[in-house]
């Protein structure tokens, strides 16, 4: 298909289009990158779309992205991305900014039960009946001039997106769409509240199984990886692989020869960082108990599984009754926080992380089946 596309390559062109798309109802964004190497995103291409044709922004010919912002921020434009996570990344990146309001089309297809975290080419096929040719997912977008088939690719898929939008937004019910809005939100809420980096060591693998002497020797250690990874602007496992992190806190070493033996360890690491290492756990295992972190919670036994199975089974059963990808319901975590505020007799507390319709819907029914689980094995017991 032939597609007016539009090239936008200095400041000024982007300021003037932008005054263009504030005035609209929705835009349609994507974004491609590269990220091989590097923590953060680096934007190779910008593509913007009102459903009539496919403006392409250079990102690296602009050096003023205000106007960008502003449409991002603008909360009469809808901004209409798919399976965003990233693409919210390289936003943030050039522009300081996050777009709101968010309308994510995989989220937008799980509520209206087409399925449940669908690729882009397969919702375009069921939405609009088009087949998206193979993407240009390895190409590589920084180099100069792009290839015929990168330009074509990335216009039509932002142009396609547009008119996904159409389609889903008058398939959805005025309930569902704000639904849609409500999760988007939330993921750019998430996004957008930077994990500090003394906070990183609550995430580690196997956390829970360490001392809390041992866990102020890993939050140093994953403190100090996080900064780093951010001001090198490269992978957390470049500083320090994950699976390192663990018998580094447990066994402490205190020499080179011990660290080079820690799991996973790469050569490079101890060259480069060892000795610093070496000295980062010294002094966090000399601090005194009381700069100590609190004792992390154990996991959930194998016997909570089947109290989460009937757990999941009311968001499976409000989710035929709303016709909604049972997987948008009840996610795994928001039902493990809510078992472990009273496991294993009670009485329970729903979690802050269930909100907005989910709390109003399911809030009460989750409380009164956990209410009829601890009275049975009360029971029981007598």
């Amino acid at each position: 298909m032939a597609i007016d596309i539009q090239w936008i390559s200095d400041n000024q062109d982007l300021a003037q289009h932008c005054e263009q798309w504030q005035r609209l109802g929705f835009v349609a964004l994507d974004t491609e990158f590269m990220r091989v190497d590097t923590f953060y995103p680096i934007a190779g291409l910008i593509q913007v779309s009102e459903g009539e044709r496919a403006y392409l922004i250079d990102p690296l010919l602009i050096s003023d992205w205000a106007p960008f912002a502003a449409l991002l921020e603008n909360p009469e434009v809808i901004k209409v991305v798919h399976a965003c996570s990233e693409d919210l990344e390289v936003f943030l990146r050039l522009t300081g900014s996050l777009p709101v309001p968010l309308f994510d089309s995989q989220i937008a297809a799980g509520y209206l039960n087409l399925g449940f975290s669908m690729g882009y080419s397969r919702l375009v096929k069921a939405v609009l009946d088009i087949e998206l040719p193979k993407g240009e997912t390895r190409s590589d977008w920084l180099k100069r001039p792009l290839s015929e088939t990168q330009v074509s690719y990335a216009a039509e898929d932002v142009l396609h997106l547009a008119h996904v939008y159409r389609e889903l937004q008058a398939k959805l019910s005025p309930e569902k769409y704000q639904w849609v809005l409500e999760d988007c939100a939330d993921m750019v809420n998430h996004l957008g509240r930077e994990v500090e980096p003394q906070e990183a060591y609550r995430e580690a693998k196997l956390a829970w199984k360490l001392s809390r002497a041992q866990l102020a020797v890993l939050r140093e250690l994953c403190a100090w990886r996080e900064r780093e990874a951010r001001a090198r602007n490269q992978p957390r496992n470049r500083i320090l692989r994950e699976h390192s992190l663990w018998p580094l806190a447990k066994t402490q070493p205190d020499n080179l020869q011990s660290l080079a033996r820690i799991e996973d360890m790469h050569p490079k690491t101890v060259r480069q960082d060892g000795e610093f290492i070496l000295q980062l756990i010294k002094d966090a295992a000399a601090l005194p108990a009381s700069q100590w972190p609190e004792a992390l919670p154990e996991p959930l036994p194998i016997e909570a599984s089947g109290i989460l199975k009937k757990l999941r089974a009311i968001g499976q059963k409000e989710a035929e009754r709303l016709d909604i990808a049972p997987e948008l319901m009840l996610r795994k975590k928001i039902l493990e926080a809510l078992l472990k505020s009273g496991y294993p007799t009670g009485p329970y507390e729903l979690p802050e992380s269930l909100t907005g319709w989910r709390r109003e819907l399911m809030g009460q029914a989750l409380l009164d089946r956990l209410a009829k689980i601890s009275e049975a094995k009360e029971e029981e017991r007598v």
